[in-house]
């Protein structure tokens, strides 16, 4: 389906029924909607994703989408709707307050070149990795590193080495389909993972395995509660590892949001903070609303020790890539030069930093 259709803003939507129905798992996505319901039109996409157009279309004006499989009364009238060349009423108002997720950071947003926290359905995201590419394309993104867990963290299906090496083959896949040679390359989805800090400071993933890798993100995960002595030393022993690349929502505090709240950890946050500026690790200012990792105070302090920064969606579906708003705005908030930020950079100049300390 070729249509173009126009958006409330003015400008012109173009794909027909399958991008309208993932337009509006996006945009529901984007405003933490019920991922039953986010689901149900990302389903009915893929249903008809394969299907002859002609045989689209002939079922909307007869009235038989339903008799598809995953297709039920809402999804088969934006379908319809779709089909006639029209906004679908349920996109029109979605897209109407689809505005900036954050009132600030605009200027910063612009230059951010892709993400370097993302996780698919590997691991404990909503959607295949493929679906997370294609639209972190969609958002002018040069890149998108996928992070999906490490073995450890078995509540979010954390991948074993044996899994990694074949999600590392799926990725390889994927890129080759967006971008079928070097020269023609626009977009990479890059080769990643959010490693546990283990205990005593060590990575929850072989060395052969991170080293296949192209960026590492490392995040506590587990005893938050732990005394900020040995917290402290655990953190720091993680970033002078030279496999760690962004040390992740460094807290672990959650201050909104359906799991309810949770106090940051406790740690010396110079201590970690100078590490990571004498190991070139990247600080991860982490997006998430229930998160806004790290709090205010540790921003600046990592801001005044010389820290780099990574501003990381943390995103668990197509939709959340955007929530990288949030970072932008609290990054442009603290001051923070836009060349201390890693993901402004370009692929290679980013690649070569990751590389670096191996």
């Amino acid at each position: 389906m070729k249509e173009q259709i126009p958006r409330e803003d003015g400008t012109t939507f173009t794909g027909g029924p399958v991008a309208a129905l993932r337009r509006i798992a996006f945009l529901m996505e984007r405003q933490r909607e019920e991922t039953r319901r986010i689901e149900a039109f990302r389903n009915a996409a893929r249903t008809i994703l394969p299907l002859p157009e002609a045989e689209v279309a002939a079922r909307a004006e007869a009235g038989t989408l339903t008799e598809l499989s995953g297709i039920g009364p809402s999804t088969a009238a934006v379908i319809t709707e779709a089909c006639r060349g029209v906004v679908p009423a349920r996109l029109a108002k979605l897209e109407a307050g689809a505005g900036p997720l954050a009132s600030g950071g605009r200027d910063l947003r612009a230059l951010v070149r892709g993400d370097l926290h993302s996780h698919s359905d590997w691991s404990d995201g909503g959607s295949p990795l493929e679906e997370m590419a294609m639209t972190a394309m969609e958002l002018g993104h040069d890149y998108l590193v996928l992070t999906d867990h490490s073995p450890r963290l078995t509540v979010a299906r954390g991948l074993s080495a044996e899994r990694l090496a074949r999600q590392l083959d799926v990725i390889d896949a994927v890129n080759q389909h967006l971008s079928p040679s070097p020269e023609e390359s626009t977009f990479t989805l890059l080769k990643g993972i959010e490693v546990d800090i283990l205990d005593d400071g060590g990575l929850d993933q072989t060395d052969e395995m991170l080293a296949r890798l192209q960026v590492r993100v490392a995040s506590v995960h587990s005893k938050l509660k732990m005394d900020p002595e040995p917290m402290t030393r655990r953190m720091v022993a993680a970033v002078r590892n030279p496999f760690t690349n962004v040390l992740g929502h460094c807290t672990g505090r959650l201050v909104t949001g359906g799991r309810g709240t949770r106090p940051q950890s406790r740690f010396d946050a110079r201590a970690v903070f100078e590490a990571c500026a004498e190991q070139g690790v990247a600080v991860e200012i982490n997006s998430r609303p229930e998160r806004r990792d790290p709090p205010t105070a540790l921003l600046e302090l990592a801001r005044d020790v010389g820290c780099l920064f990574s501003i990381d969606s943390d995103s668990h579906a197509p939709g959340q890539l955007d929530m990288i708003d949030y970072g932008c705005d609290r990054a442009e908030t603290a001051g923070i030069e836009p060349d201390r930020i890693v993901n402004t950079w370009e692929r290679d100049r980013l690649l070569a930093w990751a590389a670096a300390r191996l």
